[in-house]
């Protein structure tokens, strides 16, 4: 007889448990760690609830979800925010169950208005959804040659542009070369940059399954990547290039070293992070070999009555994107902050 499934939020004192539930659970994700709630608390001081489910004493499921209470993009639950898939992860039916329902009740309870779950697979058909974002996905062979053969030939010639310009790679022990490159470049796009803080305090709660990459070229940094470390796979997560780096072919380079470095110490999964079709990093991917599978953003709606559509794609944004771009940078990095927290 199956015993009764109980559902509560994690405490300090939890962390070691739910994180080896997290290890071991397949439905589970590097976006469900523990250490998310210390980043987004300590980062953006928004509320969370990461609510586990028991049976037994044993943790068998688990929920992160993130409260954003702003005057300029509502009140909603994300599961989770800065992350590309969460969701719920779980044992068994009977533990996702509980946990999907005691997270209605708390959307409701909060009068929110909506809760988004964020899943590589659907799990709520019967709510509306969102198909805009893609993840790309693939398997990273033993053999770096190979690996090197396997990426098409017009890429592939990008990254041999890259070694003759004579690019190199290193490991930054701090943030400062990567924050520099990431604002520059999503100023360049004409969104707002997330705080150095952010960065560094996902370096200092991760540890070594977090790092940074930065490309040179005659020892000035023109890329930087940041990377997740998860079970057999590579997450190349956040990105930065100077103006530069294109014609220098240090992007596809970047990836190539990432994936190179990754296959060398044993993973064996690339996941290129998710896109929105339609989009330049979208045809990137792809172009690197990488097949799109869509994504699951899943809405239970409660006040709201409408799936929202906080992206700059949305037409709405187009003057406010235009006129970001010829801010100086200090203002830039100073107001971003209190913009891009509430988006996630």
């Amino acid at each position: 007889m199956l015993q009764n499934t109980s559902v509560r939020t994690l405490n300090a004192a939890d962390f070691k448990a739910w994180d080896a539930f997290v290890e071991n659970c397949v439905d589970a994700t590097f976006f469900h760690k523990a250490g998310w709630k210390t980043v987004i608390e300590k980062a953006f001081r928004h509320r969370t609830h990461y609510l586990l489910a028991e049976r037994g004493g044993a943790i068998v499921g688990v929920l992160p979800l993130t409260e954003i209470d702003s005057r300029l993009f509502g009140h909603s639950l994300v599961s989770n925010i800065f992350c590309d898939y969460c969701g719920i992860a779980a044992a068994d039916d009977a533990a996702r169950d509980a946990l999907d329902s005691q997270a209605q009740t708390l959307a409701r309870e909060l009068n929110v208005g909506h809760m988004e779950y964020r899943q590589l697979k659907a799990f709520h058909t019967d709510w509306p959804g969102n198909d805009l974002y893609f993840i790309f996905r693939k398997a990273i062979d033993p053999d770096v040659e190979k690996n090197l053969l396997d990426i098409p030939r017009k890429q592939r010639a990008m990254v041999r542009k890259g070694i003759k310009n004579g690019l190199v790679s290193e490991l930054d022990e701090g943030v400062d070369r990567f924050f520099a490159l990431f604002a520059d470049n999503v100023k360049r796009h004409g969104t707002p940059a997330l705080p150095r803080r952010y960065f560094s305090l996902l370096r200092e709660v991760f540890g070594k399954d977090c790092e940074i990459l930065t490309v040179l070229h005659q020892g000035r940094a023109i890329s930087s990547v940041l990377a997740f470390y998860f079970r057999d796979e590579v997450l190349p997560h956040h990105a930065g290039d100077s103006i530069d780096a294109r014609h220098l072919a240090a992007n596809d380079f970047k990836y190539w070293e990432l994936m190179r470095r990754g296959c060398e110490r044993g993973y064996r999964m690339f996941d290129y992070g998710r896109s929105k079709f339609g989009t330049g990093q979208y045809d990137f991917k792809k172009n690197w070999g990488f097949e799109p599978v869509p994504l699951h953003y899943e809405y239970y709606l409660v006040n709201a009555s409408s799936v929202p559509e906080h992206n700059p794609l949305n037409p709405k944004y187009r003057l406010f994107i235009k006129l970001w771009r010829k801010l100086p940078m200090s203002v830039a990095n100073a107001l971003g902050p209190y913009i891009v927290k509430n988006l996630g």
